[in-house]
């Protein structure tokens, strides 16, 4: 049965943005037949990170073309560790927190990628071939094809050289080069993909299925994505943007995307959403007709939120973005769980108290620290300036614990924008 894909990968990761660069022949070959190709995952934390999703959205517009994609999650590699674009070596794992990072990651990949069918992906774990590996046995069946020149040649060793690079990191790319090795000659994988700083590990692997006698072997990489500034992407001011939602909430993912600049709205639509290129174009040249509506921006975080979220925590994003800059009622506000309510308000200044069973507004406002005397409590209460949780309240207000969200806090607001949260300890 003649093989023909859903459309031409190459053209595809070109246009999103997605393609630097190629070993020739490839482009047959995916036009041709069928391809398994791999890509792999670092298990140095427990979740992947919006980084990672580059790499990810690789196999998904692999498998969207037809063809097989394999996530080949490093529990091997991971105890060695990859130098490619690190200035220092990193501290190594130990295999009971490998396991638990590798079993989480797992389960993440397998949201975005289709597990059935006719392209079925797999993922896969090298330590599975590495641990009955001995190091007399590798070295001769491995190493001995690999000259040091053509090692010491590579970006990833050159830019450590001086400062320093140990043996174990020195060899991290004849470990990746065994896994493209071992999933050619197991299961017909033909094509490895990565970002352009792994473009050296890959071909390492092409090098070694060539002198080791495996079939044909082809490597894609995508470009380093980088902020404005020059900055990495995929962080925040707080750190890493988690694809785990306990460690990055949905509505936290949400805001991310949310407050791209312009000019990274328009290249980061193409390459982390699915949405059609016409799609795409329209969205860009609508957004550039007027881009103080942030369409452009919104569009990107709802599209991102639901590939990693899901639809049902798009909407609680939505409904917390709406509670925060939109219009809301206590009620919304009480259906909010604790995290994401203190997502939400994070960095909003808090307070605690005892009780605020029967006390009275003016009281709550100045002995919670909010306003600094009943004269600015009663004042700003008259121009109608004060709320609680987000409903406008006046000087007969009185607190109780039935206004409680989640059972422990009470939402101040003064005016549109000024926030604080009363813990209520008891």
């Amino acid at each position: 049965m003649t093989f023909k894909p859903t459309y031409n990968l190459i053209d595809e990761l070109k246009w999103r943005g997605l393609f630097h660069q190629e070993t020739p022949g490839i482009e047959n070959v995916l036009n041709t037949e069928q391809v398994t190709g791999y890509v792999g995952f670092d298990p140095t934390a427990d979740s992947l990170h919006v980084g990672n999703l580059v790499p990810i959205m690789l196999l998904v517009h692999l498998q969207r073309a037809g063809h097989k994609p394999i996530a080949l999650v490093g529990g091997a590699t991971g105890m060695v560790g990859d130098p490619s674009g690190k200035k220092a070596e990193r501290t190594l794992l130990d295999l009971e927190t490998l396991n638990h990072n590798l079993a989480c990651i797992r389960t993440q990949l397998e949201r975005f990628l289709d597990f059935d069918g006719p392209a079925a992906a797999e993922v896969v774990n090298n330590y599975d071939w590495f641990k009955e590996f001995g190091f007399l046995e590798f070295i001769r069946d491995v190493g001995k094809h690999i000259t040091i020149n053509y090692m010491m040649a590579k970006d990833s060793v050159k830019n450590r050289i001086e400062s320093g690079l140990s043996f174990t990191e020195f060899s991290y790319q004849l470990v990746q080069g065994y896994d493209f090795y071992h999933l050619n000659t197991a299961k017909g994988c033909k094509l490895q993909m990565g970002g352009s700083d792994q473009w050296g590990n890959i071909v390492t692997g092409t090098e070694l299925i060539r002198r080791k006698g495996g079939s044909e072997a082809y490597a894609i990489t995508a470009p380093l994505l980088t902020k404005a500034d020059g900055s990495k992407f995929g962080k925040s001011e707080s750190g890493n943007v988690w694809l785990d939602a306990e460690k990055t909430s949905p509505y936290k993912f949400y805001q991310f995307w949310l407050n791209t600049s312009d000019d990274e709205a328009e290249k980061l639509i193409r390459i982390f959403t699915l949405l059609p290129q016409p799609e795409v174009m329209a969205l860009i040249e609508a957004h550039r007709a007027d881009p103080g509506r942030r369409e452009l921006q919104r569009r990107l975080a709802e599209e991102a939120t639901l590939l990693v979220h899901g639809q049902e925590a798009l909407e609680t994003a939505l409904a917390a973005s709406n509670i925060l800059f939109g219009k809301s009622t206590a009620e919304q506000l009480k259906s909010l769980s604790e995290s994401d309510f203190l997502d939400i308000f994070d960095g909003v200044d808090q307070s605690e108290m005892a009780n605020i069973e029967g006390v009275n507004i003016v009281d709550l406002l100045t002995d919670s620290g909010f306003l600094a005397s009943k004269s600015e409590a009663k004042r700003e209460l008259k121009g109608n300036a004060i709320s609680v949780n987000k409903t406008k309240v006046g000087e007969e207000y009185v607190a109780s614990s039935a206004d409680l969200i989640q059972g422990k806090y009470l939402l101040l607001q003064k005016g549109k924008k000024t926030y604080y949260i009363l813990n209520v300890t008891s």
